[in-house]
């Protein structure tokens, strides 16, 4: 039998990089304490302003143990 955590990260894997609409989409998902979570994420905007990229910190949240989990999503068009 399957455990709820380990399918949500299986489709969490499987949802990682996907087409739609002529754009190609990748994601990363990062679990960190808060102050290294914002330097993460400010680290990835600032690294990656590449041509015909798009960077996206999405689905940020406090988890019960004082960790942020975020995904970043890299979108590139065709």
């Amino acid at each position: 039998m399957t455990q709820p955590q380990g399918l949500s990260d299986r489709l969490r894997n499987l949802r990682g990089l996907r087409k739609s609409e002529g754009e190609y989409c990748v994601r990363e998902t990062f679990m960190l304490p808060v102050n290294a979570a914002r330097l993460k994420a400010r680290q990835i905007l600032d690294e990656h302003p590449c041509d015909g990229y798009t960077t996206i910190v999405e689905n940020w949240r406090q988890l019960p143990d004082d960790q942020i989990e975020f995904t970043i999503r890299w979108l590139t068009e065709d």
